[in-house]
């Protein structure tokens, strides 16, 4: 009732005149009072007890009295004081290597582990734009942060961009990529793309346009003609080129682009035309401002019969950047990231090139217009065309490990010196990674980065030293490793972004802007659930030509399946979940048995005449999960193969710690562990239960994880450091 008194009161008094210059206590609100306190007698006021110590001695006027009095002292008017707020202790940022014990193992052969012999290439590369003004530096809390400037316009970031390219080419860093041969050359690009992708997606799409697929297809699908015309224009960024393949009506399927060329032999030149707007090359990386020349995938029509997609070299800017006659240009527009790259739209109305810019490493034309191939079978020579353009999706996996260890490094610092709660009255607040969900919700991705990590290292070197007899081999291991590593990342990021609460939603701590800036990766150089059903493909078909031929099946890493099924345990441990014999049977026995599975739906729809290109399409869900299930086998036995090279130590222990977390986390998400019984419901519990204790064991190496990532502390972001003073007024 005694609230309903202080409404009444709030309501009346602003019916009272004003008395500016009269004492509060002759003022008409008084005589309110004593009305009040007159009704508050015969009401109900047993909230409000009267200060007696006495229970007994309580009247109801007591009561009266004492509410009656609170009452007045609202009224009254209090002087000033100037010590109503008392100081309080404010949250300080304490560095994590305070509180965090030193690492128990060599940080730096860890990263070695990681970046190999490329090392000083890349911190060489890292310094090079810690440096320059051009790369935005900024200081925030003590520390300088390099970033792009995202508040800049499209154009702005676009043409930073170029100046960027010019600013490392002018310091010689591109200098000899083309000289550059053999594996150490190949490693020595990689290292470089890599690098630069650290610092901006933007700037690594840009460079690897120009380097890795106009350059690249001159390298590999051109010959000593185009090499030395080409080369050194290319190298000094004199010519700037882009990569016309993707059509406005066909990604994905390239065999289906619809521009075509046909050769004139009265002039000795190819005509190349967009005969209808879907034909039009879409999302050409370069196009929009920059790009001088491209390489064009056409149709190639011969005495009007269709030769398949081949590729040649066509200009379609001059010197002064004036789009070429017959040619038009127009921008793809803004993107939700990426916006430093220049994606266009191009339309060729019948462009004349010259006989010679068609890249003939593997079919040419003669002067008078016959068509010379030592490959017969178009399906073999489309494969054979296309087998050196694998580097794209090589560079996309290892930049997409990149950007997760971006992510990463700053979500677990940060959770490692912002605190959130007590756990027991006028204690301190708790680190947010001391939390068991916390931790379950990044160390799991920590480890499993790693186990990715040392997957893309695999894949490069395979690429480096590929031969024809293992073309088969690297395009199965790019395709898978793509896929998952590129959907790794995005879920990692978003992961981080929530981990980091609302300063993940600040454009210059990273997390969530490196979302959009990378979000394309999941589907350019092929979608992901598209490559998955490719790999099972691949998988079947290697199946089915041992089996016809009577012999183990060899290669792509299933040698496995020429042993008996593994047994695994009906009652799972701890100690059993850790064993590396356990881990490679389980995954080996649900590699087997979906690839058995696959290749028994398969046969029943043949058995019942269905088409083949109906068939793939209707076992897509079993092809992706065996898709997954060889990605997934693959990565940890190219784990156990890094994992051996190490001797005994702290350093082996944990990275047991994190092979062990890698698997763990891997069956209790993946369904098909359970779909298919590979786990029993009770077995699936002790996952669930050891995911848990394996966290609490990473817990405090962490930190030393995280440093051993090697992404400098100016690529990181405010948020991973002092949060405090990077957001306080000064900083302002």
């Amino acid at each position: 009732m005694g609230r309903v008194v202080d409404v009444t009161l709030i309501i009346l008094l602003p019916i009272f005149p004003p008395y500016p210059a009269t004492p509060i206590t002759q003022l008409p609100t008084i005589r309110l009072l004593h009305t009040v306190k007159l009704n508050l007698h015969n009401r109900l006021l047993m909230d409000s007890s009267p200060p007696s110590s006495s229970p007994s001695s309580s009247t109801s006027m007591d009561r009266v009295n004492f509410r009656t009095q609170v009452l007045s002292r609202h009224l009254h008017h209090h002087p000033q004081t100037t010590d109503l707020l008392l100081p309080a202790p404010c949250l300080n940022y304490s560095p994590p290597e305070l509180s965090n014990p030193p690492p128990n193992f060599d940080t730096k052969s860890l990263r070695k582990l990681l970046d190999g012999t490329s090392v000083e290439e890349i911190d060489y590369i890292f310094n090079l734009m810690i440096q320059s003004t051009l790369f935005c530096p900024r200081e925030r809390g003590g520390k300088v942060f390099i970033a792009p400037d995202f508040n800049q316009s499209m154009e702005q970031q676009r043409e930073m961009t170029v100046k960027r390219i010019e600013y490392l080419r002018d310091r010689g860093v591109f200098e000899g990529w083309f000289d550059k041969k053999g594996p150490e050359g190949d490693l020595w690009r990689f290292a470089l793309a890599e690098s630069v992708s650290v610092y901006d997606h933007s700037l690594g799409i840009k460079l690897g346009v120009h380097f890795f697929l106009w350059g690249g297809a001159i390298r590999f699908m051109g010959t000593k003609r185009h090499h030395d015309k080409w080369y050194k224009p290319t190298e000094t960024y004199e010519v700037k080129g882009c990569f016309a393949m993707t059509e406005l009506g066909h990604g994905s399927n390239v065999r289906g682009i619809e521009t075509i060329t046909r050769y004139d032999a009265s002039t000795g030149e190819f005509i190349i035309n967009t005969p209808c707007e879907s034909a039009q090359k879409y999302w050409i990386g370069g196009a929009g401002n920059h790009a001088t020349h491209t390489v064009v995938f056409s149709q190639l029509e011969i005495n009007g019969v269709n030769e398949g997609v081949h590729a040649f070299i066509a200009q379609i800017r001059d010197e002064n950047g004036n789009i070429c006659p017959n040619v038009r240009i127009a921008d793809c527009g803004h993107k939700i990231g990426l916006n430093g790259v220049d994606n266009g739209r191009i339309w060729f109305d019948n462009l004349r090139i010259p006989r010679e810019n068609l890249l003939n490493s593997v079919a040419d034309v003669s002067p008078d217009g016959q068509y010379l191939t030592e490959i017969k079978d178009p399906d073999q020579r489309f494969a054979a065309f296309l087998a050196p353009l694998t580097s794209g999706r090589v560079t996309i996996a290892a930049s997409s490990m990149n950007t997760t260890k971006i992510g990463l490094a700053i979500a677990i610092r940060y959770s490692l010196s912002r605190r959130a709660f007590s756990i027991k009255p006028n204690e301190p607040e708790v680190l947010l990674l001391d939390y068991p969900s916390h931790q379950r919700r990044l160390l799991p991705l920590l480890a499993k980065t790693y186990a990715l990590s040392f997957a893309s290292n695999y894949l490069k070197m395979i690429y480096v030293n590929r031969t024809p007899q293992t073309i088969k081999t690297v395009h199965v291991v790019s395709s898978a490793l793509k896929a998952v590593l590129t959907w790794h990342c995005m879920r990692t990021l978003q992961e981080c972004r929530e981990a980091c609460g609302g300063q993940g939603i600040k454009t210059e701590n990273h997390v969530g802007h490196l979302k959009s800036e990378y979000d394309v990766q999941l589907t350019f150089e092929g979608d992901n659930n598209v490559l998955m059903q490719q790999i099972s493909k691949a998988l079947l078909a290697e199946f089915l030509a041992a089996k016809k031929r009577n012999k183990p099946i060899r290669g792509l890493g299933l040698e496995h399946l020429n042993k008996p099924a593994p047994i695994i345990p009906t009652q799972l441990t701890s100690s059993t979940l850790r064993t590396t014999q356990f881990q490679t049977d389980i995954f080996c026995l649900r590699e087997r048995d979906l690839l058995q599975r696959f290749v028994a739906e398969v046969s029943q729809l043949q058995a019942q005449g269905e088409s083949k290109e109906h068939i793939f399409t209707v076992t897509y869900q079993t092809a992706e999960d065996l898709g997954r299930a060889f990605s997934d086998r693959l990565i940890l036995q190219t784990y156990l193969d890094v994992e051996a090279t190490v001797p005994a130590g702290s350093l082996k222990s944990v990275l047991g710690l994190m092979r062990s977390m890698y698997t763990t986390i891997v069956m209790e998400e993946d369904a098909s562990f359970l779909r298919y019984g590979y786990l029993s419901t009770n077995n699936a519990a002790v996952v669930r239960k050891e995911v848990l204790n394996l966290c609490s064991e990473l817990r405090p190496h962490a930190l030393s994880l995280v440093s051993s990532l090697g992404i400098p502390d100016a690529f990181l972001a405010p948020i991973a450091f002092n949060w405090v003073e990077a957001n306080a007024w000064s900083s302002i």
